[in-house]
């Protein structure tokens, strides 16, 4: 018999990658652990930018000279309307004012609010440690803030918080439409109308 024949390979080997077990069809459900500008919410920050780009001045919002009495029910409609449009964001301030002021002067309210918001914090950083899971299921960070919500809602119902929302809304809608009632967004976005209209009605 002949002897063993030698056969040699050479070449680099390599170990293939091990994939995230996480890795699967719904990957579009786990939150990147980024920044709060890149934390996966790009609609929301967005959405807070343009707010911030469409406040209207506050000594324009409260110009006494722009307060005039409706002219009629059909103006008025249109008025309302206008007014909404141009001064979303600040209305949208004056009901964020007045959730701080109900929670300033509700102390219970506010520690209820602080402990949610802590129980937040903490859960997102074990998240960021460890996956949290129940009955076997990892749940996504937003999954997560959904279950501190749901196990403080009977805190925030033992301290008032569904007179409270009531109470903001009622005033917010209130100050909101009375603001935009009467607040001539004509003299605003067509300066001099008035003016001609008052001519014109002088000459009939």
């Amino acid at each position: 018999m002949q002897g063993d024949v030698g056969i040699t390979i050479t070449g680099d080997m390599e170990t293939p990658l091990k994939q995230d077990s996480t890795a699967n069809g719904l990957d579009f459900l786990q939150i990147p652990r980024q920044p709060f500008t890149q934390l996966g919410y790009p609609q929301a920050h967005d959405w807070i930018q343009h707010r911030k780009a469409t406040l209207r001045p506050w000594s324009l919002f409260l110009n006494s000279s722009n307060f005039r009495a409706p002219p009629g029910v059909t103006r008025l409609t249109k008025r309302i309307v206008k007014n909404i449009e141009y001064f979303q964001s600040n209305y949208l301030f004056v009901f964020v004012g007045l959730v701080i002021y109900c929670l300033i002067t509700s102390p219970l309210l506010l520690l209820v609010v602080a402990a949610s918001l802590g129980a937040c914090y903490k859960v997102s950083q074990r998240h960021a440690k460890q996956e949290l899971t129940i009955l076997n299921h990892r749940l996504t960070l937003a999954q997560v803030y959904i279950v501190v919500g749901a196990c403080s809602l009977p805190l925030f119902y033992l301290v008032g918080a569904g007179a409270v929302l009531f109470w903001v809304l009622s005033v917010s809608w209130f100050l909101v439409l009375i603001h935009a009632a009467f607040y001539n967004i004509d003299s605003v976005l067509c300066p001099g109308e008035d003016e001609l209209n008052s001519l014109v009605m002088q000459e009939v």
